[in-house]
């Protein structure tokens, strides 16, 4: 495993959501990986930790989440800004080798069978919590968070690091048509 790599306390996990980025959605299921980029996404309660995140009926990465009852979000970076665009606009339903022409390398965490995305600044690991009525109206789905970690260089004692860290590592916000924006610097207010 990446010596940088550490885990997330659960009670914490809503942080790595919480400031609105482009997420990677990843799931597996009989043998079949894949990987999509998502901007619906967000942190949904503490305790337990939940995420939701909008998985159109067309995308084979919903197959995946319904048939396994997993998915995994990841937090892309500016280093990731290809790699992230094409996930998006590919399909694996008509490009088979879509996360190798994609640039894509997945690993996985001890106890858990969800394929995770490589050089990623975060990853959350989520076993879904079944709302058919939700899913099929709204394409919204919802994951109880049972596994955080997040890489050290940029995401420490529970907060994103940022403005300490490399510009590789700011994390991705989707606009439309190819056109993203990296987190920019930091605002703080300090209380009296």
């Amino acid at each position: 495993m990446n010596e940088h790599i550490a885990p997330v306390a659960l009670d914490r996990a809503y942080r790595v959501l919480n400031h609105g980025p482009t997420v990677l959605v990843s799931a597996s299921h009989d043998g079949v990986d894949n990987v999509m980029a998502a901007a619906w996404s967000c942190a949904l309660d503490f305790s337990p930790p939940k995420v939701t995140v909008v998985l159109d009926k067309a995308t084979r990465t919903r197959a995946l989440v319904e048939k396994s009852g997993y998915f995994a979000l990841q937090v892309p970076n500016l280093g990731q800004l290809e790699l992230t665009y094409k996930v998006g606009t590919r399909s694996l339903n008509e490009l088979p080798d879509k996360l190798a022409q994609s640039g894509v390398e997945l690993f996985r965490m001890e106890g858990f069978d969800v394929p995770l995305v490589e050089g990623s600044s975060a990853w959350l690991i989520c076993k879904l919590i079944p709302e058919p009525h939700n899913q099929q109206a709204y394409d919204l789905f919802i994951g109880e968070v049972v596994g955080a970690w997040a890489d050290t260089r940029v995401f420490k004692d529970g907060h994103w690091q940022f403005e300490q860290a490399d510009a590789r590592w700011r994390s991705l916000h989707y606009i439309a048509g190819g056109h993203f924006y990296a987190i920019g610097e930091a605002a703080v207010v300090r209380e009296p």
